[in-house]
């Protein structure tokens, strides 16, 4: 590493490059196959169907444990965007839509959530503690380029041809995944189980606690999956049959796990579960100091944010603003001072601690939402005909302008806190866990969200989704203490140095 360019040894510029080609894939996925799709006359619902594909990015911590028992994270990401770029040279040649079509995105959506595990695993063994604020500002803005950079293929449909997008976005993967072969060599951490995945799934049979935990994760995996089919919609017997399960498990657990104790071989088989090639990390993360506290914490944290979220843009409808408008300022604008936001928070996180960062930031994020209140309990309802007065229009454009700036704000710290709390021994795993975990309250929190809009209107509900920002304060101590606890903890985890994988 010492002989390369200095721009090559600057962490924060891989970290660009991982995240563009992180973020280029998300944009071809809900950008370009969609209006390929469409202008091929394929029906909506067929293509709203496809937005279930998109599961692989939320289910990724199910195989994220193959990438850290293989690790070599820099080739994974490198296979990935070939086989990525593989699909889109399928799509250049074969433009008709078939059965085809369907294989073909689900695999692709499973190559770049495989791509995000390593890419994030990479990164956090990559970056200090005291980098990762910073770190994640970039990281934002170069995610949101990099779907950007799908929208510019996407124009050449019309310029030339479909194929030329397609082929066009090929060239990009396979340039993203050489450019990550030349990152700086991954750190060496003994990461490799001496235990077989057999034996693994032996022990949690003799383990009923281990089967608990697992059922736990199994039902948080389901619910993921619930909110894109609607599995439980019309069977409302469904999720308490499924709780009802969980408790005669965890009962059974509870019975069993006396046994095992009055054995004395409790601890060992703890150890050993921990020490397991699949579900290790999982059952030493869940046995952490503070760790129940900190994953309420993280469904939490954001749920005044991700509540109003999808709420934006209806009301911006619903208070007469014109397409253009919306695209321009809530839209282009607002990625600019998201962007700008997250640098911000990035710098201050850094500079003041994660700690600091995640109550300070949080909390200007959450009055952004009072902007909004505001807006909704002053503007007229709009009339056909009669343009909006310039000061009601000024003051939806200044609360757009705070809701993105004060945005990224939060994200760098609560992203940065993600990483900080991570066992490097098993990035890839815990992180994918703890990402699918703040995934799950995101999607609860905009599907009630337009209950609560129609029930309330938006000037009460945008009032309450401020308040929804302090329950999460309540669990500051117990995020602090994890904070603390995890000084040194990745330090004692390397084996020293970097070695080439």
């Amino acid at each position: 590493m010492e002989s390369q360019p200095k721009l090559l040894k600057n962490k924060l510029y891989w970290v660009g490059i991982l995240y563009f080609a992180e973020g280029f894939p998300l944009g071809v996925f809900y950008d370009v196959f969609p209006v390929h799709l469409r202008q091929q006359g394929v029906d909506l619902w067929q293509i709203g169907f496809m937005s279930l594909l998109g599961l692989a990015w939320t289910l990724k911590f199910l195989w994220a444990p193959a990438v850290d028992y293989l690790r070599h994270h820099r080739r994974w990401i490198f296979l990935m965007d070939v086989l990525m770029g593989g699909v889109m040279l399928v799509f250049a040649v074969l433009l008709d839509f078939g059965p085809w079509v369907w294989l073909a995105i689900g695999l692709f959506t499973i190559f770049s959530a495989t791509s995000d595990v390593a890419i994030d695993a990479y990164t956090i063994e990559m970056l200090d503690k005291d980098e990762l604020g910073l770190a994640n500002g970039i990281r934002n803005g170069m995610y949101r380029v990099g779907m950007l950079a799908s929208g510019f293929i996407l124009v050449l449909a019309d310029w030339l041809s479909w194929s030329a997008t397609y082929l066009a976005g090929a060239l990009i993967l396979f340039a993203c995944g050489t450019v990550c072969l030349l990152a700086p060599p991954e750190l060496a951490y003994k990461t490799r189980s001496d235990r077989s995945l057999l034996g693994e799934f032996r022990l949690i049979a003799r383990y009923p606690y281990a089967l608990a935990l697992l059922f736990v994760l199994a039902l948080m995996g389901f619910g993921l999956v619930d909110t894109r089919l609607d599995v439980s919609d019309g069977r409302p017997y469904l999720w308490p049959a499924l709780m009802a399960a969980g408790f005669l498990v965890v009962a059974a657990s509870h019975y069993w796990t006396g046994r095992v104790r009055a054995q004395g071989n409790n601890n060992s088989m703890r150890d050993e579960l921990n020490e397991g090639p699949m579900f290790g990390a999982f059952f030493e993360l869940i046995q952490r100091p503070y760790i129940i506290p900190v994953i309420v914490f993280i469904l939490i944290y954001k749920l005044a944010d991700t509540s109003m979220g999808f709420m934006v843009k209806p009301f911006w409808v619903d208070s007469g603003f014109s397409a253009t408008e919306i695209g321009l300022v809530s839209v282009n604008i607002g990625l600019g001072l998201s962007i700008a936001g997250g640098l911000v928070g990035g710098w201050f996180t850094d500079r003041f601690g994660i700690f600091k960062g995640i109550w300070v930031l949080g909390l200007l994020q959450a009055l952004s939402n009072l902007g909004y209140a505001g807006v909704a309990a002053v503007l007229p309802p709009p009339q056909e005909g009669v343009p909006m007065a310039m000061e009601f229009k000024a003051m939806m454009y200044s609360a757009s302008v705070l809701e993105s700036f004060t945005g990224g704000l939060g994200s760098a710290a609560f992203l940065a806190f993600l990483m900080a709390i991570v066992n490097k021994k098993r990035s890839a795993s815990e992180y994918a866990l703890l990402s699918s975990i703040f995934a799950f309250s995101r999607s609860v929190a905009g599907w009630a969200g337009g209950f609560g809009a129609e029930a309330m209107g938006y000037a009460p509900y945008f009032t309450l989704t401020f308040f929804l920002a302090f329950p999460a304060y309540l669990f500051l101590p117990w995020v602090k203490r994890m904070l603390e606890a995890q000084r040194g903890w990745n330090a004692d985890t390397a084996s020293g140095g970097s070695a080439q994988q």
